[in-house]
């Protein structure tokens, strides 16, 4: 029995396979917790465990609950050879399609935190963004070659990502500092960008978000090197996760040592930043222009 409980926190994929083994169970059968737990011949502490990503989980027990939740074929033994894979940690796959794994991985992330902490150096965050600027963004950058309804998907994937924050019963603490020239640079054309600082503005007024501006005049600090973001959980056993993206992939930093660096980083420049209001003020007065 012991050799089954997790000794360290959950990998990132450790978490994605007990939310969809957790979400295969609430949306493929009538079976609560407890009854699905009977059905298995397991206490209903052990599955509620497995589905929390706080004890690991075999193959052949994903097996065993992939067969009482009616899932057979390709997603089945795609699930049980994620399963072996799932104690992996660093650099996910690179990504090809319209919604890369990789941006899957963190909408999942995102979508269970209960608070982000984020830099943003060259654009808009995302849960911010208007889906205007997000076409442009995704046309002109991330998809420049890609077909028109390619890059619709992926706006539409945004737009989805931002209701689900904004809809949940108690929507995840975002706390973000937008580079000056996140905000200067101009993305598709003066009215989207006034359009842009409009959303932000009215997303800002939330209780659940605090926004501040790193300006330029702020001068060295800890994100010139590019931006991230913190996600942090409300599992007790579940640590803070960093996310790091570059063009062609992610990167997921676990380590306790690296994340606290991280977490330091955001203090510091938390710090160097305008405050909310002198922020707001900035963002009001490019609104007007």
């Amino acid at each position: 029995m012991l050799g089954h409980m997790s000794a360290r926190p959950p990998t990132i994929r450790e978490r994605r396979l007990a939310g969809e083994l957790r979400r295969l169970r609430e949306t493929t059968t009538p079976l609560n917790l407890e009854e699905a737990a009977e059905r298995l011949g397991w206490s209903k502490t052990k599955l509620s465990r497995i589905e929390n990503a706080i004890r690991r989980v075999t193959s052949a027990e994903v097996q065993e609950m992939l067969a009482l939740y009616g899932l057979s074929g390709p997603r089945c033994d795609a699930l049980v050879d994620f399963c072996k894979t799932s104690r992996q940690r660093g650099w996910w796959d690179t990504y090809e399609a319209s919604l890369p794994t990789d941006y899957a991985t963190y909408m999942g992330l995102e979508a269970e935190a209960e608070w982000l902490n984020s830099y943003t150096m060259g654009l808009v965050h995302g849960l911010m963004q208007t889906d205007d600027y997000t076409f442009h963004v995704v046309k002109s950058i991330l998809m420049r070659f890609a077909p028109v309804s390619e890059v619709e998907r992926r706006v539409a994937a945004r737009m989805a990502r931002q209701r689900a924050w904004l809809e949940r019963e108690e929507p995840a603490r975002l706390w973000t500092v937008l580079d000056e020239m996140a905000l200067k640079r101009v993305i598709g054309d003066p009215e989207v960008m006034r359009a842009q600082y409009r959303r932000i503005i009215e997303l800002a007024d939330l209780p659940n978000v605090m926004l501040q501006i790193m300006p330029f005049g702020a001068g060295g600090h800890p994100g010139v090197v590019g931006s991230f973001a913190i996600l942090g959980f409300p599992e007790r056993f579940t640590p803070d996760v960093v996310y790091v993206e570059n063009m062609t992939s992610a990167l997921y930093i676990e380590e306790e040592r690296e994340v606290h660096t991280y977490a330091l980083a955001f203090e510091q420049m938390a710090a160097m930043a305008l405050s909310p209001r002198e922020s707001l003020a900035m963002i009001e007065q490019l609104a007007g222009q």
